[in-house]
């Protein structure tokens, strides 16, 4: 039996799932063999994603702290998913450039055909879903027990890793109206159809 959820606050983490694939794009986030290595800095720049629809097989969230190169800590929460698939895809950051002042890249794709990604992790600060749909969902397990969805490479050892700390799993999950707010992503495969990127003098975010 599905798990029907509207906006209440703790079912918003659903909601973070598989929009930024196409942001790992527009962010130049460099891959490796197609997995992007778990430890790197953050710049703890923030950037909005949006999507029509996002369905998702194998979906975890956890919480974790990221780090800048200044060494400053970003608590975020970890929301990952075996294989994703979305549409209507936006995804914005703004730049403030000297002399020339703030800037928007806008990323678009998946209108005609679902973007598609597989061992998707998000790293978030807020984000919201007009509706979501859970199936097998288990809320308050213990991070360090969570199989139903992918724990990122080398947070399970990592030191603010608490394999305590409560978590979400599901094996399944369907969303709509899909907002995101988020610091990081990484996935190991992606395919953006129809990807457009453009940048636009000054604010034009997403949302």
């Amino acid at each position: 039996m599905a798990h029907r959820v509207g906006r209440t606050r703790w079912r918003r983490f659903a909601a973070v799932l598989v929009p930024g694939v196409a942001a790992c794009t527009a962010l130049g986030i460099a891959t490796a063999q197609g997995v992007l290595a778990a430890s790197f800095f953050i710049s703890g720049e923030k950037f909005q994603i949006t999507a029509d629809k996002l369905t998702a097989s194998g979906f975890s969230l956890y919480s974790m702290v990221d780090v800048t190169r200044e060494h400053e800590p970003v608590p975020v929460l970890v929301t990952g998913a075996r294989h994703a698939a979305l549409s209507g895809l936006c995804q914005s950051v703004v730049i403030d450039i000297p002399v020339l002042g703030p800037q928007t890249l806008r990323l678009t794709g998946g209108d005609e055909r679902p973007i598609e990604a597989s061992n998707l992790f998000l790293d978030v600060t807020s984000q919201s879903a007009g509706q979501a749909n859970f199936r097998g969902l288990d809320i308050g397990v213990a991070q360090g027990a969570i199989t139903k969805g992918p724990i990122r490479p080398g947070d399970r050892d990592a030191r603010l890793f608490d394999p305590d700390l409560p978590g979400q799993q599901a094996q399944s999950v369907s969303l709509t109206d899909v907002r995101v707010t988020a610091v990081a992503v990484s996935a190991g495969t992606f395919d953006v159809p129809g990807l457009r990127a453009v940048l636009k003098r000054g604010r034009d975010e997403c949302f």
